[in-house]
Formats: C-alpha cells, structure tokens, sequence
C-alpha cells in the first residue's frame, strides 16, 4: 500500500468502516478486504463539537477575569463552559513540492532544519558528516505538488558548513542543532575529550554570518556546556539560548551537569562568553532541594540533581521574557527567567492515566492486529521532546511533543518489560502483565512505580504519552490528543500502525511508544494556529488547529510512505537490506515552519528533516 496524502475526508470514512465493521462487544474482526483490521475500538474521530450545530466549532469567553495575565483554576474551569459558536475550522491541504535525498539511511544524514528566506536556503544538520548541509530552495518558488512524491529529489545540495574545522578544537563531534535569526546563524557542536567520552567535555555553538547567495562567513565560536543539543534565538534576535543536555557516558562513570546557555547578540554579533544557567540549588542540601518533588524522575546511579537533569529543548515566550526547556529524561520543564538567568521553577509533568477509556494504547507488538485498550494502573511519562510556545488571550501556553525517553546504558539502565515487573498482587493488571499478548511486551521504567515502598509495583509506568499536549505556564495540562495518534493511524492504516522506521513491520512499536511523536512545529496561517507534530516511527505529520488551546481541533494526517516497501535499514552501520530508495521519508526528526511573507511562492511551508531515510522534504501548506 503506498500511502502518500491521507486527507481527512478518508480518516472519517475509514473510521466510519471500522466502526461498521465490528461487533458490539469491542473484540477484533477479521482483516477485510480493504487492508484494515475491524475493531469497534478505534472510535470514529471527533469531528465539531456536540455543542455547536453543523459540526460548528466553540470559542471561549470570559478568561483571565481579574486581567493578571494568567489564567485562575475558576478561569480555566469557566473556559470550558462559556462559549460562543462559529463555523468549523477551514481544512488545510498540505502539498509536497521540495526533497532532498541523500541517499544515506539510518545514519541521521538529515535532521534539524532551518531556512533562510533572504537566500532561498535550507540548513540541515548532517550527524553522520557532522556537517551543515546547505539545500538550494530557489526551485520552490515555482515547484507544484509533486506527481511521484516518493521518488522526488528536485532540490540539489550546494555546499556545507564544516562546523568542527571552523571552530578548530581537538576531539570536536557533530552538530545537533542550527538556529538563524536575521542574516545570523548558529549551529551546536558537541565535544569529546581525551579519554574517548565522546560527548562529555563543553561543546561549542559556531555563529556565522550570511550574506545573500554568498557563503556562509564563520564569525566565531562561543564554548557553552557539555553536549548543546538544541539552540534558540529570541524573537527579538537578542539573546541565544542553548540546551546543554550533559549525558552521561556509556559506562556512567562521568555524567556531566545539565545546564542552559545564554549568548548576548549585540549589533548582529555575539558575545566572547556564555552565561551558564546550571541546577545545582537543586541538589540534595541546596537551597532550592525542595523544589524536586518525585514527580520529577531523579534516577541516574550516584548522580546529583544538577548532572540527572538533562535540557533536551528550549522554546521562547512571545514575549521574549522566559523561556521553557524540555528535560525530557525528568519528565519535567524548566522555566527560566532570561533578564535575570536564572531558573524560575521546574514543572514536573505527571503521569498520563491509560486506565481512561479516552487514552487506550496498544501495548503489545505480538497480538498481530490493532487492539487499543484501557488498563487501569498503567501509565506513560510524557517526556517531551520538542516543545514550542504561543501566548493566547495574554497567557502563555507550552506545546509539547511527547516522545518518550529512557536511560539504557551498559553502566546503568532502567528499562524493563512489565512482564518483568513484580507487581503488587493486588494491582488490577497482574495477570495481564504476564501476557505478551496485553502488557507483558510493553516498556517500562524500574525507577518509578513503587509507591509504598515494599520492594513491588504499584503502578506499570511506561515511556512517552504518545500525543502531544498543551500546557499552562504553569504546568498545568488544558489540552492532550490522547489516543488520536494511535485511533486516526490504526484507523487509515490498518495492520500498518505502529510501523518501525527501520523496516515495513506494523504493530512493531505498540511495545515501545507506539507512533512516538517527537517533531513539533507551530504555524500561523491566516487567523488560526496550527500544530504539525512529526511521528518518528510511523512516519508523516499531524495537523491540529490550535488556535484556542481549550478548544483544539483534528484537521489532517499527512505521510509520504510506501508501507509495502521491502527493506530493512540497520540504523548502526547504515546497510540497507532490500529496496529503500523509494521508501517514501522515515523518521522525522526537525520542523520548521515557513510563514507565507518569508516563502518564495507566497504560501507557507513546511520543511522536515527525516533522519532515518536521509531525506529533507518540503510541504506548501493552502486553506481549502
């Protein structure tokens, strides 16, 4: 089956099949003829709202009552009541007309992306060369929807940044992430040192300047933390701040400090030095150690808060005053206070309830057929990985892509099945956990979940929350996608769900964290806001309107796949086995969204970076 754009009408319909298809009783039917597995359990999407007649959508009124800028639990509880109608949100048609292969698979050869519109320039970070690509986009500004979207390859690469040479240390590795504001770019290079830890010693963020459809000119380097993994500007262009994740080695033995670097940008140019924002008022007898609550997942063996807290991702306020940094290990976000650097407060996120019907998974990768449930007493970390932000009726809101993360070392791991788990004999799921057909496969972490403390498991928890959610500032949860990524893929692909990005095995990843959103973009076309959210396993993106972050809406799911492929892609050495090339794109690592004053056709895109096939793809995005 080559799935290729799968627009929303046949989301409904195919809902609509499935439900038709199935017993009352909620059990598996037979695979039909139409290639999809027919379950009553995957429910006909939410299209409207009940509320409203002719599938109208809600508009809330009457928040932020005492005007201090922040929503009151009574504001947020009046948000979902109060209300006003208008018509449906307009549907989006997203249009592939831009890619780039490299012809590289499994070795990240495309990942975080960026575009410069001044030069018509897309930036890719290359792991596997270390490099930054630079893709010529002059094509787009009159490329159409492309007729075989899983052969195009339009868009030429014509030169690179060598990121490792032009800083000019010893031990340097690769680059993880590319920033441009203006006609300024900077791009994270982390660092080993002489004992072989690869990426334990200070990294580097390089900054050059760009200058039309001349190359790139290096300015300088500015030494930041250890392993910068993410890298931001402020909307303002005034400040860089950089993610400094500090992981650990392979053996444990020397786990560097998380922390986030902030580089002032005067007159285009950065500063000499960083300033380091680090976690160690959290540590055990530090003045803020009682800030670290055991919702905040501390488990790295003998390490400090400072070194377990890992800044994964940095998303800026609107208003340039805070920004929210994922520690994705920690199941947590950090806010920090840019003016004075300093961390304002750590939000510990929480669990994710699967015991709610509304947030049923599959957990198994040996049951061969799609079979979401409910399982009271199993819950998922939300772990984001990106994480974006927009302010709405004066309030901020953090977006988040729930990924899902785990420590597994050969010095340390936490992963488990929970088949492995000894649970409390009283937990509802104890003979489920011993079935590999329910919840013996599914992952699970073994540093959480012992409530009492007698040595057994009161709750399975598991990695990832395999949605995205909505966030107040103050980590207060207003919006989840619950089960829709599990439903609306089962519901268009049928025994293609839960599909690996290394090879066409469906059902592969319900074990793990299923689709695995990790990619997250966030978009304004014309008066609505829309969230793209990358699947890394099953491939494609997401489109929700989130305009109102408590009244969001499904709008499509678009994928450029071919799930009938035969390959299999060894993502450590790079040897494909079988046929990738037309393979469609794998693995979406980095978004970035082009608003339509800055497009070279006029109308807004959307650029992906797919790491596991090597390929940059990119989407014009129209109204219907």
């Amino acid at each position: 089956m080559k799935t290729q754009r799968l627009p929303l009408a046949a989301a409904i319909m195919a809902s609509l099949l499935l439900g038709a298809c199935s017993g009352d009783d909620g059990a598996a039917g037979d695979k039909g003829d139409n290639g999809l597995n027919s379950l009553v359990n995957v429910t006909a999407l939410n299209i409207g709202d009940a509320h409203c007649p002719a599938g109208g959508q809600r508009i809330d009124t009457g928040l932020d009552a005492n005007n201090n800028g922040q929503l009151d639990d009574s504001e947020i509880a009046a948000a979902q009541t109060q209300y006003v109608c208008q018509p449906q949100t307009a549907g989006l048609k997203a249009e592939l007309i831009g890619r780039h292969q490299t012809g590289v698979y499994g070795l990240s050869a495309a990942e975080i992306v960026e575009y410069h519109s001044a030069s018509n320039r897309i930036f890719v970070v290359n792991a596997i060369s270390g490099k930054v690509d630079i893709i010529d986009g002059r094509l787009l500004a009159t490329a159409s929807n492309a007729a075989d979207p899983l052969a195009l390859n339009n868009l030429e690469k014509f030169g690179e940044l060598d990121v490792a040479k032009d800083v000019g240390q010893t031990f340097m590795g690769s680059v993880n992430s590319v920033s441009i504001s203006g006609n300024l770019l900077a791009a994270a290079i982390e660092r080993g040192d002489a004992d072989g830890n690869k990426t334990q010693a200070n990294g580097f963020v390089a900054f050059y300047q760009l200058n039309g459809t001349d190359a790139p000119q290096f300015i300088s380097a500015v030494e930041v933390g250890a392993l910068p993994d993410n890298v931001a500007f402020t909307h303002d262009g005034k400040t860089l701040l950089v993610a400094n994740e500090g992981e650990p080695n392979p053996a444990y033995t020397l786990d560097p400090e998380g922390s986030v670097a902030l580089i002032a940008i005067a007159d285009g140019k950065p500063a000499a030095t960083a300033a380091i924002i680090g976690f160690s008022e959290f540590n055990q007898g530090g003045a803020r150690a009682s800030e670290i609550t055991l919702d905040i997942k501390i488990n790295g063996p003998m390490a400090s808060v400072a070194q377990d807290l890992e800044p994964e991702y940095i998303a800026i306020s609107q208003d340039n005053r805070r920004a929210f940094v994922s520690l994705q290990e920690n199941n947590a976000i950090a806010v920090i206070d840019i003016a004075n650097a300093k961390v304002a407060k750590i939000l510990p996120l929480g669990l994710k309830d699967y015991g709610l019907e509304v947030n049923k998974i599959d957990a198994s990768d040996k049951d061969n057929l799609v079979n979401l449930q409910s399982y009271t007493g199993v819950y998922g970390m939300y772990q984001p990985d990106t994480v974006a932000s927009y302010r709405w009726n004066n309030t901020d809101f953090i977006v988040t892509a729930n990924e899902g993360d785990s420590r597994d070392y050969a010095g340390f791991s936490e992963e488990a099945r929970a088949g492995d788990l000894v649970l409390d004999p009283n937990h509802p799921q104890f003979a489920a956990a011993k079935d590999k057909t329910q919840l013996a496969r599914l992952k699970v972490t073994t540093s959480m979940g012992d409530d009492d403390k007698d040595g057994d498991y009161d709750k399975i928890v598991s990695f990832g929350a395999r949605s995205f959610s909505i966030w107040s500032a103050d980590g207060q949860q207003v919006f989840d996608s619950a089960s829709d990524f599990e439903r609306i893929t089962a519901a268009l692909l049928g025994s293609h769900f839960n599909n690996n990005n290394e090879e066409n095995k469906g059902d592969s990843r319900s074990d793990d964290k299923g689709p695995e959103p990790e990619a997250l973009a966030l978009g304004q076309i014309g008066q609505r806001l829309y969230a793209f959210v990358g699947l890394e396993r099953t491939a494609g993106f997401m489109i929700y309107d989130v305009t109102n972050p408590f009244d969001v809406h499904f709008i499509d799911y678009v994928v450029n796949r071919d799930f009938e492929a035969d390959f299999v892609i060894n993502t450590d050495t790079g040897e494909v086995k079988g046929d990738a090339t037309l393979a469609g794109d794998l693995g979406p690592e980095g978004m970035k969204f082009v608003s339509a004053d800055k497009s070279p056709n006029g109308n807004p895109l959307l650029i992906i970076g797919n790491e596991v096939s090597g390929t940059t793809s990119v989407y014009q995005l129209k109204i219907k």
